[in-house]
């Protein structure tokens, strides 16, 4: 009998994610809140979190205008991004203990990064404003095409079996990769170390589900070939070249291909 080896788990993955379900995803008490209903008003209230902050403080800079619309407006990104394709795991429902515990654990921190920023009253430079939006607009178009891709992919298909192509070639959660990159624009506005240890727990959290992803979709054929040639998160092969190799070398065969055929 054939007997699939699955992708293990490290501890400190287990740990992180057993926690989470026992305090917020199957925290005591009837499950009646969705869990996208919880996180939707995290996103439509940091905006005007955020413009209270800047309000209280009187910071009405240039800067904290631009932190605002990348926040605040981020929210709003999801949120037609959750009318349009939502995340199945989203539907599951919290008590409400484990609402509280939601944002007591895991999204109220991120309150505290405009916080800081705002609160300083930090001008960040030309070239620091270009960098942050840079990298969090790439941020926020990697991870909806990539939750674009799954969600009508898994829709879609008749047989059950790993997404190799498009967004999930080279990266197996392009997805998370895109909410690590917006995230982190917000704390290098910042410039705090408390906001760089909140965006580590962040990504620690991230790497654990992904951890536990790859448990999860190794048991599926062709998954140590498609574990080679892609990344846990950071698409590699976009930055050593790989890619482009593998796209010359995929064009000379079709051009290769279709002389003989013309032959």
């Amino acid at each position: 009998m054939n007997t699939v080896t699955r992708e293990p788990v490290p501890f400190w993955a287990r740990f992180f994610l057993a926690f989470a379900d026992i305090t917020i995803f199957n925290a005591p008490g009837r499950p009646f809140i969705k869990v996208a209903w919880a996180v939707d008003l995290h996103k439509i209230f940091t905006l005007f979190i955020i413009y209270a902050m800047m309000s209280y403080y009187g910071n009405f800079s240039a800067g904290a205008w631009v932190f605002l619309a990348l926040h605040g407006i981020y929210g709003y990104c999801w949120l037609i991004k959750d009318l349009g394709f939502r995340d199945h795991q989203l539907e599951n429902k919290l008590s409400f203990l484990g609402f509280i515990n939601l944002y007591v654990l895991l999204i109220a921190w991120y309150w505290l990064i405009p916080w800081l920023f705002i609160a300083r009253a930090i001008e960040p430079s030309g070239l620091m404003l270009f960098i942050a939006i840079a990298i969090h607009t790439l941020g926020v178009v990697t991870m909806v095409a990539g939750d674009g891709q799954r969600h009508w992919i898994l829709k879609y298909r008749t047989e059950p079996g790993l997404i190799k192509e498009g967004m999930y070639r080279y990266t197996r959660n392009p997805n998370y990769l895109g909410e690590l990159m917006l995230y982190a624009a917000y704390a290098l506005l910042a410039s705090h170390w408390i906001a760089w240890v909140i965006y580590s727990y962040m990504a620690i959290y991230f790497l654990a589900r992904m951890k536990g992803k790859d448990n999860a979709i190794s048991r599926h054929p062709g998954w140590q070939e498609y574990k080679a040639q892609s990344g846990l998160v950071i698409p590699w092969a976009l930055l050593n070249g790989r890619a482009l190799l593998d796209r010359i070398n995929k064009n000379s065969t079709k051009i290769t291909g279709t002389h003989i055929h013309e032959k």
